[in-house]
């Protein structure tokens, strides 16, 4: 527990980068000695005035402080020393000195690991490309990663939740605390079937400069990273920079050449990017590696994305309060029972009345809480079900 505080109070230091605080560690060999050496050590050692001066206050109140909200708020710490910090991820050039973990943190080194990213601003195309991509990767075997954020992330984390797989979700901030706001389902969900994790402690709010360096994170745990939808700028394109820097494979998902959502995916794939238009097409590359995880299986006629035109290329992440999808993401959906998921599918012949409660789909539905919610999120999303007050369920279908 002392050694943990010296990593706290070093990864606490304000202005203080991950790379740089790893140098720092390479130079004394671990926290601790750091924290006890004094000016002329550091200076002898090459220590800048600027770096003195940020490692000047010694304090290890704060430390404290952050073992017990963690204590409090059910979340773990594991630094660099500890075994169960994956070994894939510590070898970035800059891995995270701390994670904070929320949920059970699947054995990574063991795992076909794979990062899915896209833009917040996704077509409809995206949408329905990210989903079947994360149901398809969790499926074959896959452990999914995202970041949780709108868009891709979210509906790619959905699919891979629906499917019974692990999701990793890599925060911008503190793991407790949810961001975008209407995505504490997802949150729950996440830590209950996989992990929420974050270098950074509770209580840290999502600064925009955050994003960036979560990027290296989600690119870090996987074996490669696909960009299911991204234009020109994105973060997307960040992530898949950090994984080519890193060693990992990058795959993307062919989009229509006049949708500009699509313009740095497609881009992407120009550049040598691996074309990813199912999960085998990312699965295979890892199947002799992971025989006895990963499982290839044949793509049905449900399976295929369905011809879309001018009208979906709008977009379609927008909420309302409380996580109520905007209207015209109802009005898309015409679909039967027989183009839904099992788990969907389940869901729906469980809803037997208007306004039914959750708790009672959750017991009719006979999958788990965490399933259930999951594909009551993407029946939402598609217009299969509306969602009232007090989280009651009306199917629209069937």
């Amino acid at each position: 527990m002392a050694s943990l505080n010296y990593w706290l109070w070093l990864t606490t230091r304000q202005g203080l980068s991950p790379r740089t605080a790893g140098r720092l560690l390479q130079i004394f060999g671990s926290p601790e000695r750091l924290f006890f050496a004094d000016r002329a050590e550091l200076k002898a050692n090459g220590v800048s005035e600027r770096l003195i001066e940020l490692l000047g206050e010694r304090s290890l109140v704060g430390g404290r402080q952050i073992m017990e909200k963690c204590r409090v708020l059910g979340q773990r710490i594991l630094t660099l020393d500890d075994a169960e910090y994956p070994l894939r991820l510590k070898n970035i050039p800059d891995p995270p000195l701390v994670l904070y973990v929320k949920g059970t943190l699947p054995a990574v080194d063991d795992e076909a690991v794979i990062t899915v990213v896209g833009t917040r601003k996704c077509s409809d195309y995206g949408l329905r490309a990210a989903n079947r991509i994360g149901r398809e990767l969790a499926s074959g075997g896959a452990v999914v990663v995202t970041g949780l954020a709108r868009g891709i992330d979210s509906t790619a984390a959905w699919g891979a939740l629906c499917a019974g797989g692990k999701v990793i979700g890599v925060a911008g901030g503190g793991a407790d605390v949810i961001y975008p706001p209407e995505n504490g389902r997802l949150y729950e969900a996440v830590a209950e079937n996989g992990a929420v994790i974050s270098e950074y402690p509770p209580g840290t709010e999502p600064f925009r400069g955050h994003f960036p360096a979560r990027n290296r994170i989600m690119s870090g745990l996987a074996l490669g990273v696909v960009v299911a939808e991204a234009p020109l700028k994105s973060g997307a394109r960040i992530t898949a920079a950090d994984a080519l820097e890193q060693g990992r494979d990058v795959f993307a998902v062919p989009g229509p050449i006049d949708l500009e959502a699509c313009a740095g995916s497609n881009q992407l794939l120009r550049e040598g990017a691996i074309p990813a238009t199912c999960g085998n097409d990312i699965l295979e590359e890892y199947q002799a590696r992971f025989p006895e995880r990963i499982c290839l299986r044949e793509a049905s006629a449900e399976d295929i994305l369905p011809e879309i035109d001018n009208r979906e290329t709008e977009d379609y992440t927008s909420f309302q309060e409380e996580t109520e999808f905007a209207p015209e993401m109802q009005e898309k959906a015409a679909l039967s029972l027989a183009e839904l998921s099992e788990e969907e599918a389940a869901v729906i012949r469980a809803i037997t009345r208007e306004d039914m409660p959750v708790d009672e789909i959750i017991a009719q539905s006979g999958l788990g809480a965490a399933a259930t919610l999951a594909a009551l999120t993407m029946l939402e999303i598609s217009g299969a079900v509306t969602r009232g007050e007090g989280k009651r369920y009306t199917r629209n279908i069937g």
